[in-house]
């Protein structure tokens, strides 16, 4: 089986990949994500880089960017929403999707828990994509995390399982932007337009960044 029927066979939609609205603004001007380690390299994020984590904790993945499946890591989502960017009122978040044809792209690596925890496994290729969706993974110390019918096909077991993709992902991938109100649609808007960026669906879903699925 490869990727992409496994993609058919999980109904797998979209890849999800979370970031402030400055953050946006340099993806949106570069035409591209950029792995931690690159985005220091750009001069023009000088004045507006606001990194998610302020602390490294795999050194040895900083050139992946990560995304999620289906759904974003609300874990992690809180803790940079609320805990590291929560005294700046200038900051409002957004949720990019990208076509899961990027999946199959080279040097793509496959997490079943968060890179950051030793029981992480990560794989490449069929094999790694659906170890994500296996009966029983490790998470955090170890626990056991079980797959039940209350969680949706295209959903990893693990909430914080990850999609490592390689130094930097175009959007021309990109298939829409999730935001959570009607000023931050019509912010992004503004921002596609002024960086002349080919138009994108901006869709109002305020449960994604509760880590629910679009």
């Amino acid at each position: 089986m490869n990727i992409s029927e496994i993609i058919d066979r999980f109904e797998i939609k979209e890849a999800l990949h979370f970031t402030t609205n400055l953050g946006l603004l340099g993806i949106l001007d570069s035409g591209k994500v950029r792995s931690r380690k690159r985005l220091k390299n750009d001069n023009r994020l000088d004045f507006i880089l606001k990194l998610n984590t302020p602390i490294v904790r795999d050194p040895a993945w900083v050139d992946y960017v990560n995304l999620s499946l289906t759904r974003i890591n609300s874990n992690l989502f809180e803790i940079s929403s609320e805990k590291w960017h929560s005294g700046n009122r200038e900051l409002w978040w957004c949720v990019l999707s990208f076509d899961t044809c990027i999946l199959a792209h080279e040097g793509v690596f496959f997490t079943t828990t968060n890179n950051i925890y030793p029981s992480a496994k990560r794989r490449q290729g069929p094999e790694g994509l659906e170890s994500l969706f296996a009966p029983v993974v490790l998470g955090k110390y170890g626990a056991e995390i079980r797959r039940t019918n209350e969680i949706t096909c295209a959903c990893p077991t693990c909430e914080q399982a990850e999609v490592l993709y390689p130094g930097e992902l175009s959007t021309r991938f990109l298939k829409k932007i999730y935001v959570a109100t009607d000023e931050d649609q019509d912010d992004v808007y503004g921002q596609l337009s002024g960086v002349r960026h080919p138009n994108i669906p901006v869709i109002i879903n305020p449960g994604i960044f509760r880590g629910s699925s679009a």
